[in-house]
């Protein structure tokens, strides 16, 4: 039995980490319709139709891939504390910004194939636009947009040839809505959702399949890795944009702290990779869907902008006072400040659906996403 390719980058810490020793230390998972020439009929076409419902047990080796393999310590030893069986994981060095890397990285993938490829490479910007060097700009541009780019220039068209394949790719609620101080790091994230979603349209008629892991906050190394530093040079900023900075820093590294768990999102890939007909995009928290649904619902994109603008900086004007400009951007009424809603919840007709009126108050039990009976 030929066995299941799986080829994940960024792989020192974090989601990537994780995942690459939750599949090798399993040695034998079930995917439908990916893997090797077992599932195939004469010619290499596709033995059933797409989304074949029988299940194929398949053992699974992990090329597990980082820009340095000087860092590999925390996998091994991960893999080790794990019981990953002999020769169920495999090292590479990978760096997603280098052509080179990528194809010398491709070649060592002895068994002339990936079945499964995950983009989980990354990496962060926070801090007022006018306070990131562009070198570090053009890094995150790089590693998170045109890394992505180069790793599926580089396997696709083998999956395409073969008929089989799935793309997975770790993504961010960034990607879906504007986030203060996140400008490029959202930037980047939203390119990955146009990028994704326009080959998720082509792909199902080469039998191959791209998903998104839609991710909140996780407890990774990621905010320590942030290209410059939390803030940039910030002292480029002016002295207001610099004061409500800190301001947003404090509760975003409040999130961080009540971030989850990276084997919770693991689940989530192997969900993706189990499922028949996979979806575009998965949610590793409904945390941030009303948010969500409200960019859709007003394509104008004001009451989103007004929802995040509360959630981001109403405390702080409302110890200013008025006369520091408390309103919201777009406000024209106050219809949306008579709920009272955990983050992601502000359109009237959201919130009458999701969240729980105002005379009900935070802390008597009442989650955000209890329907109203």
């Amino acid at each position: 039995m030929d066995r299941t390719i799986v080829l994940i980058t960024g792989c020192s810490s974090g989601i990537g980490l994780h995942l690459a020793v939750r599949l090798a230390s399993d040695g034998s998972q079930s995917f439908k319709g990916i893997g090797g020439d077992q599932h195939r009929g004469q010619g290499g076409a596709p033995t059933g139709k797409q989304g074949d419902e029988s299940f194929i047990p398949s053992q699974i080796l992990v090329y597990a891939t980082m820009r340095d393999l000087k860092a590999q310590g925390p996998l091994l030893e991960a893999a080790r504390a794990r019981g990953c069986p002999p020769g169920s994981l495999e090292t590479l060095e990978l760096d997603v910004r280098d052509s080179d890397s990528v194809a010398a990285a491709q070649g060592c993938v002895t068994e002339g194939r990936v079945d499964v490829l995950v983009c989980n490479a990354g990496r962060g910007l926070f801090g007022p636009l006018e306070a990131h060097e562009l070198d570090a700009v053009g890094a995150v541009l790089d590693v998170n947009v045109v890394g992505t780019v180069r790793m599926l220039q580089a396997f696709l068209p083998d999956m395409k040839r073969r008929h089989s394949g799935r793309v997975l790719v770790t993504a961010s609620v960034g990607g879906l809505m504007g986030l203060p101080f996140h400008e490029v790091y959202c930037a980047s994230k939203f390119a990955l959702e146009g990028l994704c979603e326009s080959l998720a349209i082509l792909l199902p008629l080469f039998g191959v399949h791209v998903s998104l892991i839609e991710c909140g906050p996780v407890h990774t190394a990621f905010y320590e890795k942030l290209e410059g530093g939390p803030g940039g040079a910030l002292e480029r900023a002016d002295a207001r944009t610099q004061c409500l900075f800190t301001h947003y820093q404090r509760s975003y590294e409040q999130a961080l702290s009540e971030a989850q768990d990276p084997e919770e999102v693991t689940e989530l890939f192997l969900t993706a990779l189990r499922a028949p007909r996979p979806a575009l995009r998965y949610f590793s928290t409904d945390r941030f869907l009303p948010l969500a649904r409200l960019r859709a619902e007003d394509p104008s994109g004001s009451s989103y902008v007004t929802a995040m603008h509360r959630k981001a900086f109403a405390d702080l004007q409302a110890q200013e006072g008025p006369e520091a400009g408390a309103s919201a951007p777009g406000d024209q009424d106050a219809t949306s400040s008579a709920l009272i809603c955990l983050p992601g919840c502000a359109s009237p007709r959201v919130a009458s659906e999701l969240c729980w009126p105002a005379s009900d108050k935070p802390g008597q039990d009442k989650p955000c996403y209890q329907q109203k009976s």
